[in-house]
């Protein structure tokens, strides 16, 4: 697909993605736990929100931005940074680092000294005051549904939502501020979420792992999951690879390339992936298969990956335009998603325009652009 078919799409969706709005936030006060296993979360809805898909939706319009090289989506995002301090932002955790990821890529632009102000604090609470599991990692805490202000500690736990939400984001402020100990702290983490998360005999990521129960939860091999790795540590090496060690360097570029081609072998004829990646049964899922794509298309930009990747890479893209109604709604979006312990667990998640969906489409789409 060329850059004349795809950035009319691409338009659709950006527009969506800024005019998501807002949610009954107050809803979640009352909401069930039926309703927290099924994704059904009213702060995960809309745009408004300082969390995790909020924070998603935000990179994929930076990266559209970057694409044009100038700043035509800058209003918006101060706006809604100076609203969100208006209204207070919510606890510290993992999933509420995700929104400075753009912050971070936009501070020159940005102009405020208080941003990046923001953003040393953020950094340096990750180090020395997020919770760590056994050896050292980033222990998956989250926002108490109901309360803003309130954290689930998630305790020993290690999920490969993390390497995106957060690790990008340290790892960018390390480099950008000279900051060695924050860059080597990032490279921690992708190595101590590997060890625990890739799965040698298939190739794939587990959704997490477990210190106190001493496993991988259900042991299942959830699409989006995967996904945050094989985008998500394409963004990692950008950034890192005139410092990152050699040797470190390839060893996780080799993990890359070996799920990669795993999923390759698991591509529904449709272009997507499944939302448990080895249950046909399971729902295609957008999202997921939009950043598995943008990760194969990176991949083989950088030269990680060969052309042989293409087929499967463009293949993935005609489904993903498939899956964007007239009026650049994202459609098969799986909702925001806890910990399962079975595979129904996965394949049950309601399935609701998201930021996320709309975001990893525009970078899945913006990664195909010449």
């Amino acid at each position: 697909m060329n850059n004349q078919e795809l950035l009319p799409i691409i338009h659709r969706v950006m527009d969506k993605l800024m005019n998501l709005g807002g949610a009954d936030y107050d809803s979640d006060k009352n909401a069930t736990q039926d309703q927290a296993n099924k994704g059904l979360i009213a702060r995960d809805f809309g745009i408004e929100e300082w969390d995790w898909p909020q924070g998603v939706g935000l990179y994929g319009l930076y990266k559209l931005q970057a694409f044009y090289g100038d700043n035509r989506y800058l209003d918006f995002f101060k706006n809604w940074i100076e609203d969100n301090l208006k209204r207070g932002l919510p606890s510290r955790n993992i999933n509420t680092t995700t929104p400075y990821l753009a912050m971070v890529n936009l501070l020159d632009a940005l102009g405020d000294p208080k941003y990046e102000k923001m953003c040393l604090e953020q950094a340096q609470w990750l180090m020395d005051e997020l919770p760590k599991t056994r050896d050292h990692g980033f222990q998956h805490v989250t926002t108490a549904i109901g309360d803003r202000n309130g954290i689930k500690l998630n305790d020993g736990e290690l999920w490969a939502d993390t390497l995106f939400m957060t690790v990008l984001f340290l790892n960018k402020m390390g480099h950008l501020c000279h900051r060695q100990d924050w860059v080597e702290e990032a490279a921690r983490q992708v190595l101590v979420h590997i060890k625990y998360l890739y799965d040698k005999q298939t190739g794939l990521l587990y959704h997490g792992w477990s210190f106190p129960l001493n496993n991988n939860f259900g042991g299942i091999f959830w699409c989006r999951g995967n996904s945050w790795f094989t985008y998500g540590i394409l963004e990692y090496l950008d950034v890192a690879r005139e410092t990152l060690d050699k040797g470190v360097y390839n060893y996780v570029a080799d993990t890359f390339k070996s799920q990669v081609n795993a999923l390759r072998s698991l591509q529904a004829p449709s272009g997507l992936w499944h939302t448990v990646l080895t249950d046909p049964d399971s729902y295609e899922e957008t999202s997921g298969s939009a950043a598995i794509a943008a990760g194969i298309l990176k991949g083989i930009k950088i030269g990680i990956l060969d052309d042989s990747y293409k087929e499967c890479a463009q293949k993935a893209l005609k489904g993903i335009c498939g899956q964007v109604a007239e009026d650049g709604t994202v459609l098969g979006v799986s909702a925001g998603t806890a910990m399962g312990y079975d595979a129904d667990h996965y394949k049950n998640i309601a399935i609701h325009p998201m930021a996320y969906g709309q975001s990893l489409t525009l970078i899945a789409l913006c990664e195909a652009l010449d």
